[in-house]
């Protein structure tokens, strides 16, 4: 997969979870919150947009930021597709995950053996040139059902720019995991947010979604 990098150095920001965040809430690297299911549309469509904000994100009872009503990892998805103009897709499961933090800490450990299934889908993937794909960090990695998205389409020729939600430990070499999956697509500089920064200080985390995409060319 061939890299791309921004002009200027994008922001960056573990394995645990949060609203946004991961399932090790015993691992060091892994203080994050679990996921829970948002009552949203899953797709938003803008007449004419090249990009697509795809993102996996939980409200409830969530590490770090406690019951919330809108995952992290969707404040941060909004907050991109209010600057680009992109069009947005919730990966949600055909099966609704629990609503408290050590009942998702549960099924995510899970879901490795047994991977969920995603409802609906993108119309006109092919319509896409750019990616964001938005999700907590889940056990230092990717949560299963982004896998299983990424395993549903074809990328080739298409860049993704992963964009994360985390308790500390910012993107935790998830690019890798999404550049072995697609080995055919660029991959754009990552960006990672504390999910207690997009949940509870929303200004910092629009100051920072706004100089990423202006340091990777996505806006003025």
């Amino acid at each position: 997969m061939k890299r791309i990098v921004s002009a200027a150095a994008a922001l960056c920001l573990m394995a645990g979870m949060t609203a946004c965040g991961s399932p090790a809430r015993t691992s060091a690297a892994a203080q994050t919150t679990a996921p829970a299911p948002d009552d949203e549309p899953k797709e938003e469509t803008t007449a004419g947009s090249h990009i697509l904000v795809a993102y996996f994100s939980l409200a409830n009872e969530q590490y770090e930021v406690g019951v919330i009503e809108k995952g992290n990892t969707q404040i941060v998805a909004e907050l991109i597709a209010e600057a680009t103009g992109a069009d947005t897709f919730k990966i949600e499961s055909t099966e609704e995950y629990p609503t408290t933090y050590d009942g998702l800490l549960e099924v995510s450990r899970q879901e490795e053996n047994d991977p969920p299934q995603i409802a609906g889908t993108v119309e006109n993937m092919d319509g896409y040139d750019t990616i964001f794909l938005g999700y907590p960090i889940w056990w230092g990695d990717l949560p299963t059902i982004v896998k299983v998205f990424l395993q549903s389409y074809d990328f080739t020729g298409k860049t993704i720019v992963p964009f994360c939600t985390h308790a500390g430990s910012g993107l935790s070499g998830t690019p890798g995991t999404i550049e072995d999956i697609c080995p055919d697509a660029s991959m754009g500089e990552g960006l990672a947010i504390r999910g207690s920064t997009a949940q509870n200080d929303r200004d910092s985390a629009a100051q920072s979604v706004e100089s990423w995409l202006a340091d990777g060319g996505y806006i003025n």
